[in-house]
């Protein structure tokens, strides 16, 4: 899969140092996209200055009862989504940085992604998440931020590639395509699962972790770095032979950000992910 030429002057990652000088432009809009149980109050006691905070569970995903359909966190409706960004002040000419708690890795690459897929084209990652904004000494505050709803506009689709489980099956069986797993070693060669209810990986699935996407400061490696490493994976294959899945089509759109970061097109994201092929009663492999 070859490189293309990023014609946008927004990077899909801003470094600390750059946002410090626009943090409080009026267009710029910087989002607390932190997920776990204590987000919403670790983003109370501390956050960006003027941060507005986003809900991994309410706002990027809608949950459903049988998680066998769709996995743990399924895309919101159009419409859904369409509201959450109008309440929170988003509009299409908006320039949204996002960082989350987790070095940039977790919900703000869902986020992005998900911005992305509606065709906003303003839209970064604080790279090196919350950590790096401390360390750069960007302003931090426990203060109650005003939210300005203001409509965003008819979203009509997901513009970027998406796949179902039905296709996956059929690429699972075809050795022209490939399917890239990135959750951590031990649950993809099922030695634990601390989330879902089978350890194991989809037959034919390779795995590359997307924490090896980050170095030892928690910041993403370089585009050359990263074009190296993906580069020997993809080899002549097109971005639409290529799917990308994790537990519950989070943390794989921290891979398709950095292949966005890195200049690739960006092949598919399967949203279901394991928590949906786990629960389905198609074959699960173990080991590498």
């Amino acid at each position: 899969m070859q490189r293309k030429k990023n014609n946008s002057i927004y990077n899909p990652l801003i470094a600390a140092n750059e946002l410090g000088k626009i943090q409080f432009n009026a267009d710029v809009i910087i989002v607390d996209a932190s997920s776990g149980p204590q987000a919403k109050s670790n983003y109370e006691q501390k956050h960006l200055a003027g941060a507005l905070f986003i809900d991994l569970t309410t706002d990027l995903a809608e949950i459903e009862d049988d998680v066998s359909v769709g996995g743990r966190h399924p895309l919101p409706s159009l419409a859904s989504f369409e509201q959450t960004l109008s309440r929170l002040g988003i509009t299409p000419q908006s320039h949204v940085v996002i960082y989350d708690d987790k070095y940039g890795s977790i919900a703000s690459a869902r986020f992005w992604w998900m911005l992305k897929a509606i065709g906003h084209e303003k839209v970064q990652v604080l790279n090196g998440g919350l950590q790096a904004a401390e360390n750069a000494g960007i302003g931090l505050n426990d203060q109650p931020v005003t939210i300005y709803p203001n409509y965003y506009g008819k979203i009509s689709k997901w513009n970027l590639p998406l796949t179902a489980i039905d296709e996956v099956v059929q690429e699972a069986n075809d050795p022209t395509k490939i399917i890239i797993d990135v959750r951590e070693a031990g649950r993809y060669r099922g030695e634990f699962e601390p989330i879902d209810l089978i350890a194991g990986h989809i037959p034919g699935a390779i795995n590359i972790p997307y924490s090896e996407n980050l170095d030892e400061n928690g910041l993403f490696l370089s585009p050359e770095k990263l074009h190296e490493k993906y580069q020997q994976i993809f080899e002549k294959h097109k971005a639409s032979d290529i799917t990308v899945h994790c537990g519950s089509g989070v943390t794989a759109c921290h891979t398709l950000l950095a292949l966005a970061h890195t200049g690739f097109d960006l092949p598919k994201l399967y949203i279901g992910s394991w928590s949906e092929w786990s629960r389905s009663g198609r074959g699960i492999a173990t080991g590498e």
